[in-house]
């Protein structure tokens, strides 16, 4: 059975740009409220994008936002962003753990200040946030859990390249296996989202090469719309699922995504990580 997300509220990590921003835009036309956490206020000096920023977009779509500045990385911040969260609209439904850090480099590579901020961001802030929201979550009646994280590939490709980091995403994931099963009885759903494609998004565009990859990748507007399609849908039905933008889409009947297009004419789109 799938139901709506109007006046359920929502909360964004990473929300100022990217799959953040074209998932709180998506889910505030389905009027949703949103609490956008992040670290943004101000304008970066080479990223695009602040949390007002998009509050302001998703206000014009006629919904409601909370902005909460929150470094994933601190207990104390998180507790702060879910009890802001209760104060303002009264509860929480919904947590998607947006927010990451990436570093491709092998172990050689990769500086341990490197790995522990990508085990911060990327695994322990999702443990952290789940503990914190779930008293909340318990009282709704459609409550969702969804992290951007990758199918567990055990494919030793994945892992030569760049393991610090591959740890770290598959630390989300087996997060979302674990939650899953845990959190069942509550009523809980937790998913992960990932795409089959590399998405445009700053991180991308700030890879070696970057500006050449955008060219052969889909808009974020993918993995919004298939984040919706998972939440929208009644928590018993998924849970514990490693999903793929495009399959989702494909399910709910979506089969013309082209318009997804980054660069139209660019030729082929590129795979994303752990995506064979």
């Amino acid at each position: 059975m799938t139901s709506t997300l109007r006046d359920r509220t929502i909360l964004i990590t990473g929300a100022s740009r990217g799959i953040g921003r074209a998932m709180a835009l998506r889910f505030a036309r389905e009027g949703a409220r949103l609490v956008l956490a992040g670290k943004t206020l101000e304008p970066h000096p080479k990223l695009p994008g602040t949390l007002p920023e998009v509050a302001e977009e998703i206000r014009q779509l006629g919904s409601e936002a909370l902005v909460v500045r929150c470094d994933v990385r601190h207990e104390g911040e998180l507790d702060q962003l879910v009890e802001k969260s209760v104060q303002h609209f009264g509860g929480l439904d919904i947590v998607i753990n947006n927010a990451g850090a990436i570093h491709l480099a092998p172990v050689e590579k990769t500086p341990l200040k490197k790995f522990d901020l990508m085990h911060q961001i990327n695994t322990r802030a999702v443990l952290a946030l789940a503990q914190r929201a779930l008293p909340v979550l318990k009282q709704s009646d459609h409550a969702h859990i969804l992290s951007l994280s990758p199918p567990l590939n055990l494919a030793p490709k994945w892992f030569a390249a760049y393991t610090p980091y591959t740890l770290t995403k598959y630390g989300m994931s087996m997060l979302t296996l674990g939650m899953a099963a845990e959190f069942r009885k509550y009523g809980i759903a937790v998913n992960s989202l990932w795409p089959r494609t590399l998405i445009a998004t700053a991180a991308v565009e700030h890879q070696p090469g970057g500006t050449e990859l955008i060219k052969r990748a889909r808009k974020p507007e993918i993995m919004a719309d298939a984040a919706c399609e998972i939440l929208k849908a009644d928590p018993a039905t998924r849970t514990g699922q490693h999903c793929i933008d495009e399959d989702i889409l494909k399910e709910a009947g979506i089969t013309d995504l082209e318009a997804y297009k980054a660069a139209p004419n660019a030729g082929s789109l590129l795979p994303d990580l752990y995506v064979d």
